[in-house]
């Protein structure tokens, strides 16, 4: 029933506490890809919640079986070739997902359970949180991009009580107050919740945080010690992500960051972290935790002023860690030079966000106004000084052509980019491309994105699912074989038995001739002009 009755259930929750004296709040974060690092934005908020006396525990999914239908993403790019090939952590299955989160609530006990999940992993928290109510009813709240977004939809969901609009470093504590003392919900930023008549109660959102006000030491045991290592170029590492920047100066139409600055009107999403914290963060890291690797976690890492690239350098070049990070090919090109001052301290791996081809379509309908010669100088850059580099491209975007996707394997072939991306598009709620989207019809305006990114959900008459499927399975062979293979490869599109057939032959052969990275043009080939 979507009018949950929420007032009553908190009361009952309130009056528990003060019995107990006691605020328990059990972090919920769904996770099916077992590649990936432990999330700052947890580690954050349950540091904040530690520090206020909060009890916190956590029910991680990443490493329980989960048969719901959905496929670890950093699987599938791996299986397209959209990766380097690495060898995977050693991990033990922790069992059923299902039995797991109901043993850990049952055991502890919590008196809030606080969700984080983005669009692609809410349906999968939902999922959990209707498993455990069938035996034990306690109060949820929901946070991250999709409950910023798309709260009204949430909250039809009756396995979520309460949504936070924005951040939590200051809304979720203050509802833990609010909880534990019986206060006023309504002081409680950014919180919608339902009441007992099934309607929504709304509270104005907070003002962006000063991210340099965080703690520095986040509350990484949470997680098991596995969740520390990642691959990178093939090899693994010990590594944990740092923030640098929240929010980003772009508006690309796939991306909820343009969204955020529209939430916050005049007051800029978009913030930076001071190279002391910066600093702070990572020597921490290094004593507790060993860490080998900085993955630094920014939209845009070259959305620096002169100034403060200069004391980002200063800053790090003592501490000697090699580091990943992204950035847009055009920030390459404000000064080409700081590619080898960022080499010379550490910088590994970068990787660029290309997206699409096309000029036109790429400004005009991704939201990236960028020339192709531009990307190809800037690739360049970066291959020239010899750090690697990885390219993102995004198919099936709303109206794009099979002609579209050749011009982005086009320029593919144009860059000498260690490894390559390809994803399908997904209309996330809260960007310019899903009010597009449902302005076309491609898809209804309640859709929410499945965490299977392996599967094209946009129904269009200019490129079908079937196709956009076909051509992200085969993206990197398009990419690496020559053009006289390419017949071939138009084969291995279809999702046929046969189809299966020549696309294992032709990715066996690939990888025997080629690996461990995604080709450059065979030597054979002139490389033509720029498309």
């Amino acid at each position: 029933m979507v009018a949950f009755l929420c007032d009553n259930l908190v009361q009952s929750t309130f009056l528990q506490l003060q019995m107990e004296q006691t605020m328990k709040v059990l972090l919920l974060y769904p996770n099916i890809r077992h590649e990936s690092l432990v999330p700052p934005s947890v580690a954050l908020l349950s540091r904040i919640l530690k520090n206020e006396g909060v009890t916190v525990d956590i029910f991680d999914s990443t490493d329980y079986d989960i048969d719901l239908g959905m496929v670890d993403a950093d699987k599938i790019k791996s299986e397209n070739l959209l990766v380097i090939p690495f060898k995977s952590i050693a991990r033990s299955s922790k069992g059923d997902v299902f039995a797991g989160f109901r043993n850990k609530v049952q055991e502890f006990d919590p008196d809030l359970i606080a969700v984080t999940a983005t669009e692609s992993t809410f349906l999968l928290g939902t999922a959990l949180l209707r498993a455990v109510r069938e035996h034990q009813r306690v109060p949820t709240v929901l946070g991250g991009v999709f409950a910023t977004f798309a709260p009204a939809l949430a909250l039809r969901y009756p396995e979520i009580d309460m949504c936070i609009i924005g951040e939590g470093e200051r809304a979720l504590p203050t509802l833990c107050r609010v909880m534990a003392t019986g206060g006023d919900y309504a002081t409680v930023p950014g919180l919608w919740r339902k009441d007992k008549d099934g309607g929504i109660k709304k509270n104005p959102f907070a003002l962006p945080v000063d991210i340099n006000q965080n703690p520095t030491d986040l509350d990484v045991t949470l997680f098991d010690d596995h969740r520390l290592y990642r691959p990178m170029s093939g090899e693994t590492f010990r590594m944990l992500s740092v923030e640098t920047h929240r929010g980003c100066p772009y508006t690309c139409g796939y991306c909820n960051s343009p969204g955020q600055n529209e939430l916050f009107g005049t007051k800029s999403f978009f913030r930076k972290k001071s190279p002391e914290k910066i600093r702070e963060e990572i020597l921490h890291y290094v004593k507790e935790y060993k860490i080998e690797y900085v993955f630094f976690w920014a939209d845009t890492f070259f959305a620096y002023s002169p100034k403060e690239f200069d004391a980002f350098i200063e800053m790090y070049k003592d501490i000697k860690l090699p580091f990943w990070c992204q950035t847009r090919p055009e920030t390459v090109m404000v000064k080409p030079s700081r590619i080898s001052e960022l080499r010379d301290i550490g910088l590994h791996k970068i990787s660029f966000g290309l997206e699409h081809g096309n000029e036109k379509f790429r400004k005009e309908v991704v939201g990236r106004a960028m020339s192709n010669q531009l990307l190809i100088d800037a690739f360049a850059v970066v291959a020239d000084s010899g750090v690697k580099f990885s390219v993102n491209n995004i198919i099936g975007f709303p109206g794009e052509t099979r002609d579209l996707v050749f011009d982005t394997i086009e320029i593919n072939r144009h860059t000498k980019a260690e490894s390559r991306s390809c994803s399908i598009f997904m209309p996330y709620q809260g960007t310019a491309l899903h009010r597009l989207s449902v302005k076309q019809g491609y898809i209804p305006e309640d859709s929410i994105c499945p965490s299977n990114n392996d599967e094209a959900i946009m129904n269009m008459s200019t490129l079908s699912k079937e196709e956009i499927m076909g051509l992200r399975s085969t993206f990197p062979l398009y990419v690496g074989f020559p053009k006289d293979r390419w017949s071939e490869i138009r084969l291995a599109e279809a999702q046929t038995e046969a189809g299966d057939r020549k696309l294992k032959e032709l990715r066996a052969e690939f990888l025997a001739n080629y690996a461990p990275g995604v080709p450059e043009l065979y030597a054979k080939e002139h490389a033509p002009a720029v498309p």
